[in-house]
């Protein structure tokens, strides 16, 4: 696996950058997108996968990890897209996560293949999963509720990737859940386009490394405006 240098391949990373699209309503935009670029099969840095050349046409996979402060759900959100570059520098596919899980990204029709090589993706809103429809965000019984009385139901998320880094409390989830619920919303279902700005992109290892002090400041913000 090779992790790219960022000054040199800023260009490839926003040539291959998806295009999201948001809901009118949307409270929350990324912040920063951690990116990854693989040669090789070998494991994703950020998400509990395997990534595969299994196709000979690739030959790079990027892996854009993309970092908000918040979801409507609970305080931080990392999401994912994969774009499989061929060795021509067509789009040969892309994977997108959705709730912990991956989703196609590309639709057979590559009618969501925009500019040549910008994928367009639809994020859940308030929870920011991806899919190149809106019609799955209709399957999901809690669509409305999540973004709605269930406001920051989840306070303070924690995952293994972040043991020993990030930690919560009774009193930091009551004041994730009080914030969150000031911004409850009932979604639109109309959805605009977002691209990425350039100083938005750094590698992973320099997105992980800042996330801790990250997360404490925005709990000190909920103390000092809520305590």
């Amino acid at each position: 696996m090779n992790v790219t240098d960022q000054e040199h391949n800023t260009a490839l990373w926003l040539r291959y950058a998806p295009y999201l699209m948001f809901d009118h309503k949307e409270p929350f935009y990324p912040d920063f997108v951690g990116v990854t670029v693989l040669d090789q099969t070998g494991p994703s840095p950020s998400f509990r996968r395997t990534l595969e050349f299994t196709d000979e046409r690739v030959q790079h996979i990027i892996e854009y990890a993309i970092w908000w402060d918040y979801e409507i759900g609970h305080l931080y959100e990392l999401e994912h897209v994969w774009v499989y570059v061929g060795h021509d520098g067509e789009v040969v596919d892309c994977e997108a996560s959705f709730h912990g899980k991956v989703l196609k990204g590309l639709l057979k029709d590559r009618s969501n293949l925009l500019d040549g090589t910008h994928v367009r993706l639809f994020s859940q809103p308030g929870k920011h999963a991806f899919s190149p429809i809106t019609d799955i965000f209709e399957l999901l019984p809690d669509l409305y509720s999540n973004a709605n009385e269930r406001a920051g139901i989840d306070g303070l998320l924690t995952n293994e990737l972040f043991d020993g880094l990030i930690a919560t409390n009774d009193e930091i989830d009551g004041l994730v859940r009080r914030y969150l619920q000031s911004l409850s919303f009932v979604p639109a279902m109309k959805f605009e386009e977002y691209r990425f700005a350039p100083e938005l992109f750094m590698p992973w290892s320099s997105l992980f490394r800042i996330i801790p002090d990250r997360i404490e400041a925005r709990v000190q913000e909920l103390k000092r405006q809520f305590l």
